[in-house]
């Protein structure tokens, strides 16, 4: 229902996004202005290029893993790849979209807040795979040293009920939006693997 909280966090997380949206992408054009123009070209205005597209990339992403998301809204494959791409370019974390398609947008703010939540196991760098079995969708992350926090992930599970701290709302925004779907979690841990299957 409009006006309950949950919507209400969204319709701001919504709002902040797009409200910074428009001034990156003016400091972003008016880097690459100096960077044609040859004024001031360097390491500097290089390594300020690059956190801009960056900054741009995760309040983009932001925008799906925390924004409204309405039913028959959809995100465009290039879309949702040239976030994940932009985000971790140069990084040691790898994101691998393997949809064949485009997605409801309902679906991404899911799959965001599940990548979110694998991230943070990931501080060493990694690879995360999303993929589609149908309806079914399988998020899956395996690297050489993961960071595990047993309460946060049993959280995710249903047992947990651990507070969360802003860097790790996703781990109560995830099992919230998973119910308003009507979907259920499957989870496995391992010593380098993590497997999401909803």
């Amino acid at each position: 229902m409009p006006g309950e909280p949950s919507d209400l966090v969204a319709l701001v997380g919504s709002r902040i996004c797009h409200d910074l949206i428009s001034p990156l992408g003016a400091i972003g054009n008016g880097v690459e202005l100096l960077m044609m123009s040859g004024n001031g070209a360097g390491p500097e205005l290089a390594l300020i290029a690059e956190s801009v597209t960056n900054a741009n990339a995760r309040i983009r992403f932001f925008r799906l893993a925390f924004g409204a998301a309405a039913p028959g809204q959809g995100v465009a494959r290039a879309e949702v790849r040239s976030i994940l791409d932009d985000m971790t370019h140069g990084g040691r974390l790898k994101i691998d979209w393997d949809l064949a398609g485009d997605a409801a947008r309902t679906e991404v703010k899911l799959a965001f807040l599940a990548i979110q939540c694998l991230e943070s196991a990931l501080p060493f760098g990694g690879r995360i795979r999303v993929t589609t079995e149908g309806d079914l969708w399988q998020i899956g992350a395996e690297a050489p040293r993961l960071k595990l926090d047993p309460s946060l992930w049993d959280r995710l599970g249903g047992d947990g009920t651990a507070e969360v701290t802003a860097a790790q709302v996703q781990f109560a925004l995830l099992p919230a939006e998973l119910a308003r779907q009507g979907r259920s979690l499957a989870l496995r841990l391992e010593d380098t693997a993590i497997a999401l299957r909803y």
